[in-house]
Order: C-alpha cells, then sequence, then structure tokens
C-alpha cells in the first residue's frame, strides 16, 4: 500500500518569516545593504548640520553632490540611524524595513519630482537628490526581498504554501 503525504494546509494567518533561522545566509544581504545605506544617510545628515543651512532654506547648498537643507539633513539622521538599527537586529527585521524604506524612498523620489521648482519643495531636492531618491529605493527594495520575493519558488517552500493554500 503506498503512503500519500499531502501537503499540510497553509494557515490564513502564517507569517512569511517565521521560517526563517535567525543566521540564515540571506541576513547578511539585508544587513550589508542597511548598513551601507544607512551610514552614507548618517554622514550626509551630520554634513548638512555641521554646514548650519537653514531648516527649510531652498538655498543651493549641496553636501556629497546633493542638495540640503536642515529638515533633510534630519530626516536623513533619523531614516540613516533606523537603517543602522535594523542592520544590527538583521535577518527578517532588516528585510522588511529595507523594503519598507525602499517604497518609501521612490514614493518620495515622485513626490520630489512633481515639485521641483515649486514653492512646496521644502526638502530643497533637485534633480541629483530625485534620482539618487529613486537608486536608495530601488537598492534597498531589491536588498529587502532577496530571496524572499520570487516566481520560481520551490513548491515546499513556505512561501508558495502561503501563496497557494490548496
Amino acid at each position: 500500500m503506498a503512503v500519500i503525504h499531502a501537503r499540510p494546509p497553509a494557515h490564513p494567518h502564517v507569517r512569511l518569516d517565521d521560517h526563517l533561522p535567525v543566521d540564515h545566509r540571506l541576513g547578511r544581504v539585508y544587513r550589508f545593504s542597511a548598513a551601507l545605506t544607512g551610514l552614507f544617510l548618517l554622514a550626509f545628515g551630520i554634513l548638512g548640520l555641521v554646514d548650519r543651512i537653514g531648516f527649510f532654506d531652498t538655498g543651493g547648498k549641496t553636501t556629497l553632490g546633493l542638495n540640503t537643507n536642515g529638515a533633510l539633513s534630519v530626516l536623513s539622521l533619523v531614516v540613516g540611524s533606523l537603517l543602522l538599527a535594523a542592520a544590527v537586529r538583521g535577518g527578517n527585521t532588516a528585510s522588511t524595513v529595507n523594503m519598507t524604506l525602499g517604497i518609501a524612498f521612490l514614493l518620495v523620489g515622485f513626490a520630489s519630482l512633481f515639485a521641483l521648482d515649486s514653492r512646496y519643495n521644502i526638502l530643497n531636492f533637485r534633480l541629483q537628490n530625485v534620482l539618487f531618491s529613486f537608486v536608495v529605493g530601488l537598492l534597498l527594495m531589491t536588498g529587502g526581498m532577496y530571496g524572499r520575493v520570487s516566481g520560481g519558488l520551490p513548491h515546499d517552500n513556505p512561501y508558495w504554501l502561503s501563496r497557494h493554500p490548496r
């Protein structure tokens, strides 16, 4: 008599990251992308604040090749710190933070693209800032999604099982 093993049914409240161990090898990818971006943003924010630029100044002051003002410098410090904290935490936390902030960078890039040369450009963005935001957003999203999002997952993968409950 043949024994047929049925696939366990997917639970409707499956957390997609529960199966990954804390020391999973992809954690290095998540940590590296978060730490590298976080360090750059911290340096950018610190150098912007050292220049003592006005908080909402829209002059042509640049730091590391990007336009800045006090608000953008403080925002860069906050986001850079968040990315470094995620890198220290590592694992799926870093992956989720990378994906979330990657999407946020893309949205800010689009919003800033429409606000260029208008009174709504309170972060003093110029085209180089918009391009930087797009590039960093795509890199963070790619770094965060690496190994978690794919169309070719094997059928015993927990991600695949949670997406195909039958």
